[in-house]
């Protein structure tokens, strides 16, 4: 996960004291806290416990959801699955990840408020200590589900959008799942829970991005989580022209700009992005366009700070468990199992490098190929998302298809003036305090 407003706010001190301010978390580096969609507020718990090492962990608790939304990496439908974790079996599997120094759970699924012994699950890691944050389509939150969300004090809900009213329905597949959705994020707001908008950019709704920015603010939702969709790229030659890319850029250019007017002002509102590395570097190039004199002053500082930060934190910061209790690098790697908890204990599971994807990921820095391995960013980034790369191009460590940065931009030759080869070369991986 990557969070703009983290920095932008620092932007916004230093451009207020002219001086850039020191790291809120010395220490954390490349063991920064960090995932899909958690707030910042895991980062603050972790530093307060340097102790904890673990990942955080989106734990897929249920795979049965009521809507069968066309983006969904679960494949999720109406109906039961076999084989999912007993409550028991939750529970110990809970003890083990407290025991791993995981600080921070997203419970999701499918739709997670459809198991039945949901809260009773949320409870018993509240009580262990975790940070407790709930991913929901939505649909099922009516009044009396507001109250109970209400009254067991989740430290974040995150709701789904996909567009407005049209444009979600059709993603989701339902008539008026969009007013749903609309009234459980307002039922949540009006009781004081931390509520947030989840958006996935396709081709297909990219066109109600700027609405759905607008309906977080007049809405009075807090944080808005920004999802790439891994999507197959167009090659370098073409990769300035590519409509993915240049649609991702334009996106980009726009959530930076909101993201700066609320730190400018001083709004309680986050904005964080996922899935696709190459936004830290892209922030940079933002900087460098829209407050050059910033950039002159303090650029050199953001890109120590986005150095710390480090990257892709698949394997490394953020784990994933699924509604049968298969452990996996994140969400997208659901393909590659690395163990059961009905067979080991996570931290067990999570420190084995046996497996050559883990090795691979945990390398530090990683080893990647083309563009990637040219990329003067890549310390920033740490070569994007693997997982995009296997699915697209056959070879987990080649470059990246989505990465949406010109070649001069990240400081390579053009594709056509380069040799067609797989070689990897090691980048040497600066880390500062974040």
């Amino acid at each position: 996960m990557f969070r703009i407003t983290q920095y932008l706010r620092e932007l916004a001190q230093a451009q207020h004291s002219g001086s850039y301010p020191a790291p809120t978390r010395p220490g954390l580096a490349r063991t920064e806290v960090a995932s899909q969609d958690s707030s910042s507020q895991v980062g603050r718990s972790a530093a307060a416990g340097r102790h904890a090492r673990g990942p955080v962990v989106i734990w897929n608790l249920i795979r049965r959801c009521n809507l069968t939304c066309k983006h969904c990496y679960a494949q999720s439908a109406d109906h039961e699955y076999a084989g999912e974790l007993s409550t028991q079996e939750v529970f110990s599997t809970l003890d083990d990840l407290k025991a791993a120094g995981v600080p921070a759970l997203i419970l999701s699924g499918g739709e997670p408020l459809l198991r039945p012994d949901f809260f009773e699950i949320a409870q018993r890691a509240k009580a262990l200590g975790f940070h407790v944050s709930l991913s929901s389509n939505g649909t099922l939150i009516d009044l009396p589900m507001a109250d109970r969300i209400a009254a067991f004090g989740f430290d974040y809900v995150g709701v789904s959008l996909d567009g407005l009213k049209a444009t979600h329905d059709k993603f989701r597949r339902l008539d008026g799942a969009f007013d749903l959705s609309l009234a459980g994020v307002r039922l949540l707001h009006a009781r004081g829970i931390k509520v947030g908008l989840r958006y996935t950019m396709t081709a297909l709704n990219g066109h109600d991005f700027p609405a759905l920015l607008e309906l977080m603010r007049t809405e009075g939702a807090q944080k808005f989580y920004f999802s790439h969709l891994n999507y197959a790229g167009r090659g370098n030659i073409h990769r300035g022209k590519d409509a993915h890319h240049v649609a991702t850029r334009e996106a980009m250019e726009q959530l930076f700009d909101r993201a700066w007017d609320a730190a400018v002002r001083g709004l309680d509102e986050e904005y964080v992005t996922g899935n696709n590395d190459a936004d830290g570097p892209y922030l940079l190039h933002w900087l460098r366009q829209r407050q050059p004199e910033l950039h002159e002053r303090f650029g050199a500082d953001l890109r120590r700070r986005l150095v710390a930060w480090g990257g892709n934190s698949s394997g490394v910061n953020v784990a994933n468990i699924d509604n049968l209790g298969h452990v996996h690098p994140d969400t997208m790697w659901w393909h590659h199992d690395l163990g059961s908890v009905r067979e080991r204990r996570f931290g067990e599971i999570w420190a084995d490098t046996s497996d050559p994807l883990m090795a691979g990921l945990k390398a530090k820095p990683r080893q990647v190929g083309g563009r990637c391995a040219s990329c003067r960013d890549f310390d920033i980034c740490g070569g994007n998302t693997r997982v995009r790369a296997q699915q697209l191009t056959g070879d987990t460590w080649g470059e990246d298809p989505g990465c949406y940065l010109l070649d001069e931009e990240i400081g390579v030759a053009p594709a056509s003036d380069q040799p067609a080869t797989t070689a990897r070369r090691v980048i040497p991986l600066e880390v500062h305090d974040a």
